[in-house]
C-alpha cells in the first residue's frame, strides 16, 4: 500500500513534518510494509518556509533583522540551490543562466508578523515591514533571483513602503528625508524615488503567495478589514486609509501600471500593492504555489491513500486551504482522502463535498485548550488516531 501524507500544521502545536511523521507512525504500527512519504504542507501562511525549503531539499538561513518595532529579531527563510527547481512563472522562456539562479523562501512574517508582537504592543501606526526588505537583501547577497514570498499574518499596514526603503527606494518628506517607520509615515509621504534602489533588484522575479482578494483602500481594503486586528481603532482606520490612497497617487505618477483596486494589493497591510508596483512580481494562490512546488501530484497519482488536515476543520477550510489543495488534487486521480485536526466544527461536513472522504479529530478526552496543543500529547494524540484509523482500513482489504 502506497500511502501519501500531506497535513498543514497544527498551529501553535505541530509543524507539517511533526503532524505528518506523527501519522506516519501510527500507519506503521498497522502497516508496517507500507510505503509512505510525508510531503511538507503550507497554503503560503505560516509553515510555508519550512514546507517548501523542506519539500525541495533546500537549506535554512538565519538572519538578523528589523522587527515590526524597530527592536532586531532572528529570522529565518530558505534557499534553493537552483531555480530550476522552483520557476518562476516570470522566467518561463529565459535563459539556462537565469535557470541557474538561487530561489528564496521568505515568510513575510518572519520580520514583521504579528505574532511577534504582545497584543499591548500592537499598534499599525508603529509596525513596519523594514525587515522584510532585509531579508530580500541578504537573499540577494547569497545569490537569490527568484524568490517565493508567503505575506500572511502581518502585523503592518505601511503599504510596504518600509520594505522598499531597505531595498533603496526614496519614502521622503517634504525636507526630503526619509518618512517615519510605520503607517505614521505614509501620512508625512510627499516623494518618492528610485535612483539608489539596488542594481540586482531589476534581475529577481517575485511569486507572492496570497489568498486575500481586498484592494488596498476602500470599505474592502487592508485598513478596514485587517486593521482592527492589527491594533487600529476607528479613527486610525480612517486615516490610514486616506494616507494609503495618496500613497497609491504618489506611486501610480511615476508609476502608471501601479492599480490600487486590484485584488490583493490590500494583503499584509498594502505589501501586495507594493511588490506588483515596485518590484517584478505576481500574486498567486498560496497553496497552488505549495502543491506545484512540491509536486505533490507526482506523489498522489498513484496512491493507494492520501492524508491530509490541519489544526481546524471548519467551513473556512474549503475556501482555499492546503487540504482542500491536496484533495482537489486527490481527487483528480480518483484517490480516497482522510484528514485529522485538533479539532472540527459543526460546519465541518462541507469538507466532504470537496475531495475528504472522511476526517477525524484527534482528542481522545477532554481536555484544556493547553493540554491539547501541548506538542508532545498533540503527537501523541495524532498517532493514536491514525493507528485506529488505518487499523479499520486493514480490516476492510
Amino acid at each position: 500500500m502506497k500511502i501519501i501524507i500531506a497535513i498543514d500544521s497544527l498551529k501553535g502545536s505541530l509543524t507539517s513534518p511533526e503532524a505528518g511523521n506523527a501519522i506516519a507512525e501510527g500507519a506503521r504500527k498497522i502497516m508496517p510494509d507500507a510505503e509512505i512519504h510525508v510531503l511538507p504542507l503550507a497554503d503560503g501562511g505560516e509553515g510555508t518556509v519550512e514546507a517548501l525549503t523542506l519539500g525541495m531539499n533546500g537549506t535554512f538561513t538565519n538572519v538578523s533583522v528589523t522587527g515590526p518595532l524597530g527592536d532586531p529579531v532572528d529570522a529565518v527563510y530558505g534557499i534553493l540551490e537552483s531555480s530550476g527547481d522552483a520557476p518562476s512563472k516570470n522566467d518561463i522562456g529565459k535563459s539556462n543562466e537565469k535557470a541557474a539562479e538561487k530561489t528564496a523562501i521568505i515568510e513575510m512574517s518572519a520580520a514583521a508578523g504579528i505574532t511577534l508582537l504582545a497584543e499591548k504592543d500592537r499598534n499599525p501606526l508603529h509596525t513596519t515591514t523594514y525587515g522584510v526588505g532585509e531579508m530580500i537583501l541578504d537573499a540577494i547577497q547569497k545569490g537569490c533571483r527568484h524568490f517565493i514570498v508567503g505575506i500572511g499574518g502581518s502585523a503592518t499596514n505601511d503599504g510596504g513602503i518600509g520594505m522598499l526603503q531597505a531595498l533603496g527606494y526614496g519614502m521622503l518628506n517634504k525636507e526630503g528625508n526619509p518618512v517615519s517607520p510605520g503607517a505614521k509615515g505614509l501620512r508625512e509621504l510627499y516623494r518618492i524615488t528610485d535612483e539608489q534602489v539596488i542594481p540586482e533588484l531589476k534581475e529577481c522575479t517575485f511569486r507572492i503567495a496570497c489568498d486575500v482578494t481586498n484592494p488596498l483602500c476602500g470599505k474592502q481594503g487592508c485598513s478596514s478589514v485587517f486593521g482592527p486586528q492589527k491594533g487600529a481603532d476607528p479613527a486610525m482606520i480612517s486615516e490610514m486609509d486616506r494616507w494609503l490612497a495618496a500613497y497609491a497617487a504618489l506611486a501610480k505618477a511615476k508609476y502608471p501600471a501601479a492599480d490600487m483596486q486590484y485584488p490583493g494589493t490590500g494583503a499584509a497591510g498594502g505589501l501586495g500593492f507594493a511588490f506588483l508596483t515596485f518590484t517584478n512580481a505576481v500574486l498567486e494562490s498560496g497553496i497552488r504555489i505549495i502543491l506545484e512546488e512540491t509536486r505533490l501530484e507526482e506523489y498522489v497519482k498513484d496512491a493507494d491513500i492520501v492524508v491530509t488536515g490541519e489544526g481546524r476543520l471548519d467551513s473556512q477550510t474549503v475556501m482555499g486551504k492546503a487540504p482542500i489543495g491536496v484533495a482537489a488534487i486527490a481527487k483528480k486521480h480518483n484517490r480516497k482522502v482522510i484528514a485529522f485536526s485538533g479539532c472540527v466544527t459543526e460546519d465541518a461536513g462541507i469538507c466532504n463535498a470537496h475531495g475528504i472522504d472522511a476526517f477525524f479529530p484527534i482528542l481522545r478526552k477532554p481536555s484544556t485548550l493547553a493540554e491539547a496543543m501541548d506538542p508532545e500529547k498533540a503527537e501523541q494524540n495524532m498517532t493514536a488516531a491514525a493507528e485506529q484509523v488505518f487499523r479499520l482500513i486493514k480490516s476492510f482489504q
